[in-house]
């Protein structure tokens, strides 16, 4: 999930020299004294994760979509199990890639593309926790269902809010940036907060009565307005290059896709929070955190369709042309399903039939999407196409570090 590879290259050139490692790690060397060297191993990158949020967020949507259709529980576990077996697969592929390519595996936080998609991981956990206390408890129990998204909402949680920091600190300080680097992948670390409000919504009933549950909540909001002010601030960073230096590579393209990740989540996690709040606050108050929810969410559902229009007609016509696959194109699934699952939560808080057509309709989208990316990330595994298309090395800030673009 990055844009194009050249982007990299320019803004290293219009930055000037940065401390780097004393030489180029490349994927072509040969692995440690007595290993051979595995390249697919070896090119594996944080934005592999993003097939988990796109697989997990699947069983959330199937599970709560308004209008439930025979088998379609059974469609949410089948995906809930896929999910899970896909995030232990790249947990293990991850410590592997650490323990035996330490120096590719350091230079992931110097590129200034990649280093965002750092934010794929922490929400891979959350997703696969939501959709185990969602669609698994019917497979494990309630209970082992429970304790396994409280672990999982943890993980995700610490390293959300590591992302949302060390990220945007890296950018301001180290990353070699233009003026038209800003692109969908800026919102990658500073979501994962918004999805920890939302899924840690779900957690809120089995809290004890308290100030444990309180402090949940209340935590939950504080993630949601974090997440959201820096959004909002990314988006129209985002707004602004494209109107002044347009689309860009083709490659990048969707990319604008991840833009409905923060609006879909953002009124997923203001009706969940409305919605599971009665137990924590007196009954007013959780009145109005409800009405705030509904209040909040169909204007942004607005704006998600507007979006949505916008980035289908630029893909269309990206298409028409070329639009290389990459990993990029998971960026058509997660964002999609968040505004399913924003759909579903104001159909459940207000019983709005046109709520629950577009729920359906997203989840319709979703389907298609994730029936098509996952083929061909399939496809480019089982061929090695995705693993030797990374395999060009490409400079970034001062000395020559692996390319760390899936792109054509």
């Amino acid at each position: 999930m990055t844009i194009a590879q050249t982007t990299e290259t320019n803004a290293a050139a219009a930055a000037g020299p940065s401390p780097g490692p004393s030489r180029p790690a490349r994927l072509d060397e040969p692995g440690p004294p007595g290993r051979r060297a595995d390249p697919r191993l070896k090119a594996l990158t944080p934005n592999w994760f993003a097939a988990v949020m796109g697989t997990g967020i699947l069983a959330v949507v199937a599970d709560r979509l308004p209008a439930q259709a025979p088998g379609l529980h059974n469609v949410a576990i089948g995906f809930w199990a896929l999910a899970c077996i896909s995030l232990l697969v790249l947990i293990l592929a991850t410590v592997l890639h650490w323990a035996r390519y330490p120096e590719v595996a350091r230079t992931h936080h110097h590129n200034p593309v990649m280093a965002h998609f750092y934010g794929a991981v922490p929400m891979a956990f959350l997703t696969v926790g939501a959709a185990t206390l969602l669609a698994g408890s019917a497979v494990i129990g309630t209970r082992a269902a429970v304790d396994t998204d409280w672990v999982l909402w943890a993980i995700g949680t610490v390293g959300g809010l590591t992302t949302a920091t060390a990220v945007p600190h890296l950018t301001f300080t180290r990353l070699p940036m233009k003026p038209d680097s800003a692109f969908g992948g800026w919102l990658m670390p500073i979501v994962p907060p918004m999805v920890s409000a939302s899924t840690g919504a779900l957690l809120l009933p089995h809290v004890s009565a308290g100030e444990g549950r309180l402090d949940l909540l209340l935590g939950c909001y504080a993630m949601f307005g974090l997440s959201l002010v820096a959004s909002v601030v990314v988006i129209v960073l985002v707004w602004f290059r494209l109107a002044v230096y347009k689309t860009g590579e083709a490659a990048g393209v969707p990319t604008l896709w991840i833009v409905l990740g923060p609006i879909g989540q953002s009124v997923t996690a203001a009706n969940l929070l409305g919605a599971n709040a009665h137990p924590a606050l007196p009954a007013g108050e959780a009145t109005v955190l409800r009405t705030l929810g509904i209040a909040y969410g169909i204007p942004m559902l607005g704006f998600a369709a507007l979006w949505a229009s916008i980035a289908a007609a630029v893909t269309v016509r990206t298409a028409r042309d070329h639009l290389p696959f990459s990993l990029t194109w998971w960026s058509f699934t997660f964002p999609v399903g968040t505004v399913a699952t924003g759909f579903t939560s104001v159909a459940v808080a207000t019983g709005s039939t046109a709520t629950k057509v577009g729920a359906v309709v997203a989840f319709a989208a979703l389907v298609l999407a994730w029936s098509l990316v996952a083929t061909r990330t399939v496809h480019g595994v089982l061929t090695g196409r995705l693993f030797v298309a990374q395999a060009a090395p490409a400079p970034c800030l001062e000395v020559e570090r692996p390319a760390m673009s899936l792109l054509d």
